[in-house]
């Protein structure tokens, strides 16, 4: 993958307000801030069509990106992308900066693996993914693009739970620290597929319908 995926450049902007947003649009910029760590926030500019292709990868949402802000690079993470109602177009972004030695709280996609494998899909089971990413806290250096989940062990309606993941070391699960069984949610089940209806059946609703 592309390091220019990880790697933004951006300007400091002064002209602020809703009109002058639009301006930015109208460029083809995107208006950005960047928060958190000691110091004040920042209102910058990006390229519209760097940050449209950035957005493309997965990793995007969840790597630690470098911002080159005036010649002065500045580790941060995504935390939230606003994008128009129907255009392909993005319209602005939030970043937090990353401290080293400080961990990050954010959120993660699930990779469900392996399902070609498991028998019980194999036998005409369905996997219902209930949740699609996992909220973590880590080191920035620990920090992972995506948390796999191994199907190809999973039985027939069986589930599997956040407890039930595999965790990198100094990755910690949000729910899971809260120390509640409701907060160990359910991660993947695996269900029979519903069962078609038998012919006589079907024949039924059929002459019921034509003598309506």
């Amino acid at each position: 993958m592309s390091d220019a995926i990880f790697n933004l450049d951006a300007e400091v902007r002064t002209d602020l307000g809703k009109g002058a947003s639009r301006r930015l649009r109208h460029a083809d910029k995107v208006p950005a801030i960047l928060y958190g760590g000691e110091e004040a926030p920042v209102s910058l500019t990006l390229d519209h069509n760097k940050v449209i292709n950035a957005a493309d990868f997965e990793a995007f949402y969840s790597h630690v990106l470098t911002l080159n802000i005036g010649g002065k690079k500045v580790e941060a993470l995504l935390k939230d992308v606003q994008r128009h109602p129907f255009k392909p177009k993005i319209t602005h972004l939030d970043f937090q900066r990353v401290i080293a030695g400080q961990e990050v709280h954010t959120s993660v996609p699930i990779h469900f693996i392996n399902e070609e494998k498991c028998q019980a899909i194999k036998d005409g089971g369905i996997a219902e993914h209930l949740v699609n990413e996992v909220e973590i806290t880590c080191l920035p250096k620990d920090l992972p693009e995506f948390i796999e989940v191994d199907m190809a062990n999973v039985e027939m309606e069986q589930t599997l739970h956040l407890s039930d993941l595999t965790l990198p070391a100094g990755v910690s699960s949000v729910e899971l620290a809260k120390e509640d069984e409701a907060h160990d949610l359910a991660v993947v089940t695996i269900k029979p597929a519903p069962k078609a209806p038998a012919a006589d059946e079907a024949e039924g609703e059929e002459d019921d319908a034509t003598e309506e």
